[in-house]
């Protein structure tokens, strides 16, 4: 296996920054004291769990901003892909709502400390609640090497989250 990344907590200030509309400062850094750094599960799993910083309730068609208070510096040539946990994606459908997240190797780099945030929303057809405990797993992370082209000249730096590479 390579060894191409690794993963830590982004600054609490980050944290409670970015966590504000979900709870109080004073909550925030117990939550931030806690946070679990993503972990495979077995020798043999591909996906690095992302653990929830806190109680997560979804009723049917609610959403969550889920501040997980991580980045990833990872090699260049990489990039992170992150998914909803097989089990919850199978048993309440619960979904990525940009379907697939996708963290570049240079998002580590920017103003936001590439604090990693992923939104979930309970899309059940069957009117199943998700309850999801803080510290149990509910996304999971898949490194994967990718190739550019021949004539590739990009050159731009990122600053920035969700979109920010359409506006280099």
């Amino acid at each position: 296996m390579k060894r191409i990344a690794a993963f830590e907590k982004v600054s609490f200030e980050r944290f409670k920054n970015d966590s504000a509309e979900i709870m109080p400062e004073k909550a925030a850094d117990i939550v931030y004291s806690s946070l679990k750094l993503p972990r495979r599960a077995t020798k043999g799993s591909a996906g690095y769990d992302f653990y929830t910083p806190f109680d997560i309730k979804l009723e049917p068609g609610e959403s969550v901003k889920v501040p997980t208070g991580i980045r990833c510096s990872m090699d260049e040539g990489w990039v992170l892909k992150i998914y909803p946990r097989s089990g919850l994606g199978f048993k309440y459908r619960l979904q990525l709502n940009n379907t697939v997240g996708i963290i570049d190797s240079d998002y580590y780099y920017s103003d936001n400390e590439g604090h990693i945030m992923i939104k979930i929303t309970n899309d059940s057809k069957d009117g199943k609640t998700v309850e999801i405990r803080a510290g149990e797993g509910f996304a999971q992370g898949i490194f994967v090497e990718y190739g550019i082209t021949y004539d590739d000249e990009a050159n731009e730096e990122r600053n920035g989250g969700f979109g920010s590479t359409t506006r280099a």
